[in-house]
């Protein structure tokens, strides 16, 4: 090759080289946006284990994936903007958990893909057409928790069968909430029980709710699954001992010294997440990603507390626990 040869060729080399660098440049670091109804302390556990999840699939936080953190700490009111914050951010994905975080969500995108790591009914709350196909930008794992609360009614009357007035600790500014005390009041009334609703907007107002339970003579309190109720679990566990109070709620709950528990993995759901954002972020629209519904339910018994009420547990719930806390 003579010199002037050599020479056109390097330059051609140039020329073509910047179009071999741009096909090369690395693929966009994907952003996920996450929307909190509580504080990112109480709520660690959850997100490591969605973290975990997506470790699972080969997604390193700050290196090929950013997620976007935003938290209402227990104020609902502020989820819209929230979402709407993490909108504007141009999220690729959407994850947030509870009915008021989901229906947030929904209101704030139409195109989006959001992914619910759990959800009170996602049918009864109109997040989805169907759980075959969902139909819309929203997928994700849910549990239907009216009846899971009217179950542990059916728990307190074969563990206490005197018991006939049952306390409800419940947040009234989560939409999920009717149609779980429809269910518990049909199941109430078949066993011959009475509900007395006791509502609460922040952890300031537990102590004041335990004390009128106390005053009103009830015989137990059952806490419903509520992300402000999850995040504060070892303060209504404490406080119901406190009162002399049978108690019972979710799983977590009784391991947080309650003392009957009785749900799903939330923990498990969570990790579940990552496998939603993962096919979303390959390629799967949400509309053909089914939303799951959760099948095991576990029972959980704190024979600590129970010793600490000086409560006698039957042998045969016992023999049906899935988890006893001596």
């Amino acid at each position: 090759m003579d010199r002037r040869t050599f020479i056109g060729s390097v330059a051609s080399s140039l020329l073509a080289a910047p179009l071999g660098i741009e096909a090369q440049q690395p693929a966009k670091i994907p952003r996920i946006g996450f929307l909190g109804l509580a504080s990112a302390s109480s709520f660690a556990k959850q997100v490591e284990a969605f973290r975990a999840g997506l470790r699972d699939l080969g997604y390193l936080e700050g290196k090929n994936i950013v997620i976007d953190y935003r938290w209402a700490e227990g104020k609902y009111d502020r989820l819209s903007d929230l979402a709407g914050e993490l909108v504007r951010l141009r999220v690729a994905i959407l994850v947030t958990h509870g009915t008021p975080g989901a229906l947030a969500a929904k209101r704030a995108t139409t195109t989006i893909p959001i992914v619910v790591a759990t959800s009170a009914d996602a049918l009864a709350s109109g997040l989805v057409e169907s759980l075959a196909r969902p139909g819309g930008n929203i997928t994700g794992s849910t549990y239907f928790i009216p009846e899971l609360n009217a179950k542990r009614l059916e728990i307190f009357n074969e563990a206490f069968p005197h018991t006939r007035r049952i306390a409800v600790l419940l947040n009234p500014d989560n939409p999920a909430m009717m149609p779980i005390i429809q269910a518990m009041e049909l199941t109430a009334r078949s066993l011959k029980m009475g509900l007395q609703q006791f509502p609460v907007r922040g952890p300031n107002e537990f102590d004041g709710a335990c004390s009128a339970m106390t005053e009103s003579r009830v015989d137990a309190v059952e806490i419903i699954e509520e992300p402000m109720f999850q995040a504060n679990a070892g303060m209504l566990a404490g406080l119901a001992v406190q009162k002399r109070l049978p108690s019972a709620g979710f799983k977590e709950f009784a391991e947080a010294g309650g003392l009957l528990g009785y749900g799903v993995d939330i923990l498990g759901l969570f990790r579940r997440a990552a496998y939603f954002v993962d096919r979303i972020l390959k390629g799967v629209p949400p509309a053909d990603l089914p939303v799951e519904r959760a099948t095991k339910f576990d029972l959980v018994i704190n024979l600590k507390t129970a010793q600490a009420l000086g409560i006698t547990i039957p042998q045969l719930l016992l023999s049906r626990a899935d988890e006893i806390i001596q």
